[in-house]
């Protein structure tokens, strides 16, 4: 068996040549390149696919390459998978897997005898041989072709860093080094993966931010870990829909993966290391702007104005402001994908990914870590939390929206904060508090997005005559729906007020 510890990168395919100058790829000490088939297989109900197991036959040379892979750990790009390779003598062979519950597993008749090809890749490989330090040695491929399913087909484009010898950090120093130039993003879609996709005809969607399986065992650092990696993945399984696609739910779940991000580094700030927070909060800055001009622009287009039009479809006027509105929102988009393609975004990625594969995340085997219990300082934190939300909910007035969007932030916090915890909360008090607070930020975000839209209407219309009557009509045409939602304010903040949350320790 041979553990496999790899980096996948994406690299766009017309950043190709600028990748091949880089100069710690002309320091490489040996430099080859193949041409490689492979072909997967699974059956025809993918229990492959279902338990995790990989098969692929490889050409190389007139002859074919065995390989059974079982996908072990992945987070971030960082992959490490133990897989067993054998050649392929006309008929598939699993005598060599040393794992014997994997083996008898596919030795049975209704795996091993019902195999078949799901999906296949043609790629060229170019390969180097690095060896930046003494006792380390780090393949870097590059991958460029195809892959393709049921008459479906897409191109492959991406870098992969393999561990020879040496520590994981190190993989992430050439990465970063590679990063410097060119937009190098963590890969998370693996070939097989993007292959099932292909065969299966599954159509590209946003992604919701998931559970996060931390345990009331972890260190407060290691459930940071945990939680810090899952808005990574949040966020990097929307990012192909966001550059390639209009949808605005990619841009939305991108940002509120960010949004979790940053309100896991707020919560856990006692703990981290000095200075990580620092590390991080600067470049997602770029990042959250861009993506937030876009949703702002979405959310003005879709529940401001949209409505109105279709009140009033004789109303040219209201026609004008929606295509003014669409010009600023196709730009902002067009923004995003630039900072998208900038090598700040993979360079934030990478640098967050390798902070949370080094210490003090990753604690030696039976390593005591000294500091509270997990349980202990999740419920410190959470109760600081709604200590903040009940002053703000005494301070808030109907008629002081800035107190109101102070409000309405703290809740949003104090809900990502329980749904990081959830796992750990006693009964269904959990969920129920999560249902609450999201319906208080939604109802305190519809009063905002109303107080907010009239400037950025006013942006949009600019010193035009017509398009600034228009938004005087949007304003009358939401008026009674935004009186409603402030004479409902007094019962809103005492339903704040009266939030409770039970102990965990």
């Amino acid at each position: 068996m041979n553990q496999q510890v790899v980096l996948k990168l994406a690299v766009a395919e017309e950043r190709h040549a600028g990748l091949l100058r880089q100069p710690c790829l002309a320091s490489a000490t040996t430099r080859t390149q193949q041409s490689l088939v492979s072909i997967y297989y699974d059956t025809g109900r993918l229990a492959l696919r279902r338990a995790g197991v990989l098969l692929r036959l490889r050409k190389q040379g007139t002859s074919w390459q065995q390989m059974v892979r079982r996908q072990d750990q992945s987070a971030g790009g960082l992959t490490m998978r133990p897989e067993w390779q054998a050649p392929y003598l006309n008929h598939f062979d699993f005598a060599h897997i040393n794992d014997v519950d994997l083996r008898e597993w596919l030795q049975r008749d209704k795996i091993g005898g019902r195999l078949g090809a799901v999906f296949e890749t043609n790629l060229r490989r170019t390969v180097w041989e690095l060896d930046p330090t003494p006792n380390t040695r780090i393949q870097v491929k590059l991958d460029r072709g195809w892959i393709a399913s049921n008459g479906r087909r897409e191109t492959i484009s991406e870098v992969e860093l393999q561990l020879v010898t040496g520590s994981i950090d190190s993989l992430y120093q050439i990465a970063l080094q590679l990063a410097q130039r060119e937009a190098l993003p963590p890969l998370l879609l693996s070939k097989a993966e993007r292959g099932y996709r292909l065969f299966r005809g599954t159509l590209p969607a946003p992604v919701k931010a998931g559970d996060v399986a931390i345990d009331a065992a972890d260190t407060p650092l290691a459930a940071f870990r945990l939680i810090g990696l899952d808005c990574l993945t949040h966020l990097q399984l929307n990012h192909d829909g966001a550059a390639h696609l209009d949808d605005p739910e990619y841009v939305h779940q991108m940002r509120v993966a960010m949004r979790r991000l940053r309100a896991a580094l707020r919560m856990f700030r006692p703990v981290l290391p000095e200075g990580f927070a620092e590390q991080l909060v600067l470049p997602m800055r770029e990042l959250m702007s861009a993506l937030g001009q876009a949703r702002d622009l979405d959310v003005l287009m879709g529940e401001i104005v949209a409505p109105v039009a279709v009140a009033l479809p004789d109303e040219p006027r209201l026609a004008d402001l929606a295509g003014a509105i669409t010009n600023r929102l196709y730009a902002a988009r067009a923004e995003i994908r630039r900072v998208l393609r900038r090598p700040a975004y993979g360079q934030f990625l990478l640098t967050a990914s390798r902070l949370l594969q080094q210490a003090p995340f990753i604690e030696p085997p039976g390593g005591e870590a000294d500091g509270p219990s997990l349980l202990q300082f999740a419920d410190r934190r959470l109760r600081r939390l709604l200590g903040a939300i009940h002053r703000l909910a005494a301070a808030a007035r109907a008629e002081s929206p800035p107190s109101l969007h102070a409000l309405r932030i703290a809740i949003k916090r104090l809900r990502y904060a329980i749904e990081f915890f959830d796992t750990m909360i006693p009964g269904k008090s959990g969920a129920t508090a999560i249902k609450r607070l999201a319906a208080l930020q939604d109802e305190l975000g519809q009063l905002n997005d109303l107080a907010s839209a009239g400037t950025l209407l006013m942006v949009c219309a600019g010193r035009d005559t017509q398009l600034r009557e228009a938004v005087t009509l949007v304003g009358g045409w939401h008026g009674q729906r935004h009186a409603a939602l402030l004479d409902d304010i007094p019962e809103k903040l005492k339903r704040v007020r009266d939030l409770t949350l039970p102990r965990l320790v």
